[in-house]
């Protein structure tokens, strides 16, 4: 799975939530950040992929 394929997804999960009381999202796809408003509070979100190594 890449990237963008998994910040699709996570927004599509975090948008679609009927457990979060989201007010907005602001995606910065340059950035791989998101910052999502839940109740009054703004949360920044990023994403980036990890390569363990071994």
């Amino acid at each position: 799975m890449d990237l963008n394929y998994f910040k699709d997804m996570l927004f599509d999960t975090i948008n679609e939530s009927d457990i979060l009381n989201v007010d907005d999202i602001i995606s910065n796809d340059k950035e791989h950040t998101f910052i999502v408003m839940l109740d009054g509070c703004s949360y920044l979100l990023k994403c980036s992929e990890y390569k363990d190594k071994e």
